[in-house]
């Protein structure tokens, strides 16, 4: 039989419906329609400034909106052939990895949930509070930070605050590994996660699989060791994983945690001092720059004439991991509250998913369904 899921459910936090073709309780095959948020953000940053442009791009996404952000401050830089100063790159890198610990903590939590471990998802939801009020400490921000700008970031920052979060990193410390133990050692969550969703490294590169999704099937690419920042200031290694399984998706993204509590540490031990903003005149041409979200690959693909934005593409990671979830790791599985743990160890979002285009040359059309063709 057919067993649809959405595009309105209790679990579903956005509209996507899940069809499920199952023989009794196997799922033997798995299909995925979009088509219910498309916003065409895109389209609407054409021929606007680049000051509308980043407060547009920081709307794509709510949980990786601080790399929306950046990406888009960066790849005008590199259009208009401006560096940041290199205090403004560091603290890019505090913002950057304090975001990435919040939104792994909530896509475990959400994943924990999935399996009904009230204790796991709440504590893990407790946990990333702290890396919120990190971010508030900053930035003055918690979901929508507003910190990036072309040239730098808005404002600078103090002892004081570099303080405060330091402080903030010891609480996580605190209750991480405790309940990181929880996961790995508990027998039941280990029947419900390994060896159920597994995507072979095959499969993830044959999909495109990125960020922790494809790391956790043995992909061994981080785009953080291509970013200049990280390439030549900081020490740093991607951390995957070969089991491909909901086991190791999670645990993928517990364990760059701490890797990312070090890299904030390293940044505020050797910060320099200087300013935090260039002026920029943005010049004519197109440029490509792409950044390691939470959830994988941002890429932005961006032309100007001046000031003004004549044409841009971004591609987010979801499209990638959400179609190989269908693909792969929902063929097979064993039952449907199994199909639902393996989505949500996908780390889904709907939203920057589906605001996707991309322009037909020919005619200047643009339509969802093309993206597929393109990557």
């Amino acid at each position: 039989m057919i067993l649809p899921i959405g595009p309105i459910h209790p679990y579903l936090k956005e509209p996507l419906r899940l069809k499920l073709q199952t023989e009794g309780e196997k799922v033997v095959k798995a299909e995925i329609d979009y088509g219910y948020v498309h916003r065409g953000i895109e389209k609407i940053m054409e021929g606007k400034n680049w000051q509308k442009g980043i407060y547009l791009s920081e709307r794509i996404c709510g949980i990786c909106s601080y790399e929306h952000t950046q990406t888009f401050a960066e790849v005008i830089e590199l259009i208009s052939g401006v560096t940041a100063p290199m205090r403004a790159q560091y603290l890019r890198v505090i913002t950057n990895e304090l975001d990435r610990i919040q939104s792994h903590l909530l896509a475990n939590s959400t994943f924990f949930k999935s399996m009904d471990h009230e204790t796991l998802f709440m504590n893990t939801l407790a946990l990333r509070e702290y890396a919120m009020e990190a971010l508030e400490l900053l930035t003055g921000n918690r979901v929508n930070l507003g910190w990036n700008v072309v040239g730098g970031v808005r404002m600078d920052a103090e002892k004081k605050h570099f303080d405060a979060i330091l402080r903030k990193l010891d609480k996580i410390e605190e209750g991480f590994y405790r309940h990181k133990a929880l996961f790995e050692e508990a027998p039941v969550v280990g029947l419900r996660c390994k060896g159920v969703g597994i995507m072979t490294h095959e499969e993830a590169v044959k999909g495109h699989a990125v960020g922790p999704i494809g790391r956790a099937s043995g992909i061994k690419h981080d785009c953080r060791q291509d970013h200049p920042t990280y390439r030549d200031e900081f020490e740093f290694k991607p951390i995957w994983r070969k089991e491909g399984d909901n086991y190791a998706r999670t645990m993928n993204r517990l364990n760059e945690v701490p890797q990312s509590i070090y890299l904030i540490r390293q940044a505020i031990a050797n910060i320099p001092d200087g300013p935090v903003r260039v002026p920029v005149e943005v010049g004519s041409g197109f440029g490509e720059w792409r950044n390691e979200a939470p959830r994988g690959e941002v890429t932005y693909m961006m032309e100007t004439n001046g000031n003004l934005i004549k044409h841009i593409s971004i591609r987010t990671p979801s499209i990638m991991n959400i179609d190989t979830c269908a693909r792969y790791m929902l063929n097979g599985v064993a039952t449907v509250s199994d199909a639902l743990t393996t989505y949500a160890s996908c780390d889904p979002c709907i939203a920057c998913t589906e605001r996707v285009s991309i322009t037909d040359a020919a005619t200047g059309r643009r339509e969802i369904k093309d993206f597929y063709e393109v990557i």
